[in-house]
């Protein structure tokens, strides 16, 4: 039968038992081999063991029913992943409490307490472990599956922002002439595209047509169409000269990145060329900042970037255009340009008028 473990073992007396269960691990089955209670045996424990364990009035239960449902099976690849690295951890410490525990006030100082303990490695991957359990339990709630939600409002422990992060000029020309093509070329889409590097890595050659890149944001669901620049095109036109796959970033190789293998390649390239502190998500911001010094409106970063209008506002204004030196000079610039007292156009009129009433 399949799956049957036999294993012998040396008694006391010199003789040699075999022993027979129902799969490596599994339960014994004292019957004697090829017998009617032997299959019987065998059947019954692998029904007990394919059948399904019910966590019925636990938290487990309502973890398993949100990953049953489009807010969870609707999100992004990536972001669905992330999601289950942290469910697993949940499961593991909270799976089996019960449901009524939530309405205990006391059991939010237990979540709290358990975020604290993951922060002692990761403050970043603690507030992120928590905020998926928050949400779920924000889900329940929403649906009254649960008294209340404990997680509500927690605060973070990681206070830092990436947002504060952009690649300097200087840094993008010495990753340009360093770094190898098959790096460089998605680095070029990220600073000229402001996109993610997920869509970045799975754009195929069907998504350009020499003029412009047609894509769709596989976190906001957007329909993006992107105007290559010159300096853009000549690297895609280079690349599609030499392609091997469907897809526009390769490896030297000639396959298609994955997501793990270009962060390991891209790291490598990036400390070979001395470059720290910044990261290739950075590099969507560095774009936002970019687009906004050449003197681009929000609409305008929005459009190409794939931001709404508000997050584009919030971006440039918390975190970007009130960092960079160079928009303070600029603006400036500006402002020595138009001088200070210069009479409007308006008071000259007026002051016109009076002169000549006096002429009169």
């Amino acid at each position: 039968m399949k799956g049957v473990h036999k294993v012998r073992s040396k008694l006391a007396t010199g003789q040699v038992a075999v022993y027979y269960y129902a799969w490596r691990g599994g339960p014994r089955i004292e019957a004697e081999p090829g017998s009617p209670e032997f299959l019987a045996a065998y059947n019954a424990a692998h029904a007990a063991r394919d059948k399904p364990t019910h966590h019925e009035g636990t938290l487990q239960a309502l973890i398993t029913a949100y990953q049953q449902t489009p807010a969870f099976t609707e999100l992004a690849d990536a972001t669905r992943q992330g999601y289950v690295r942290h469910i697993r951890q949940i499961e593991a410490e909270f799976g089996d409490m019960p449901i009524k525990a939530l309405s205990d006030p006391r059991v939010r100082g237990e979540f709290l307490d358990w975020r604290d303990r993951l922060g002692q490695k990761s403050k970043r991957s603690a507030d992120y472990a928590f905020s998926v359990l928050a949400l779920i339990l924000a889900w329940a709630y929403d649906r009254r599956k649960i008294p209340s939600n404990p997680c509500e409002k927690p605060g973070r422990l990681y206070a830092g922002s990436r947002a504060d992060d952009i690649w300097t000029e200087a840094q993008i020309d010495t990753f340009l002439k360093q770094a190898p093509k098959p790096v460089r070329l998605p680095f070029l889409l990220a600073i000229w595209t402001g996109q993610r590097q997920a869509d970045i890595l799975k754009l195929t050659w069907s998504a350009y047509d020499g003029q412009v890149i047609r894509l769709k944001q596989s976190k906001t669901g957007r329909h993006m169409v992107i105007p290559v620049a010159r300096q853009l095109r000549e690297a895609l036109e280079a690349a599609k000269a030499r392609r091997k796959t469907l897809t526009i970033c390769e490896t030297s190789r000639g396959q298609p990145w994955t997501s793990d293998g270009f962060k390991t390649s891209f790291g490598k390239a990036q400390a070979a060329a001395g470059i720290e502190d910044v990261t290739f998500h950075d590099l969507r911001g560095t774009a936002v900042t970019l687009l906004a010094l050449a003197g681009c409106s929000v609409p305008e970063i929005a459009a190409l970037t794939g931001h709404s209008l508000k997050d584009a506002e919030a971006i440039l204004s918390r975190h970007y255009l009130g960092r960079d030196r160079r928009l303070g000079e600029s603006a400036m610039a500006k402002l020595e340009k138009h001088g200070l007292g210069t009479p409007t156009v308006k008071r000259r009129v007026k002051r016109s008028a009076v002169a000549a009433g006096e002429a009169g």
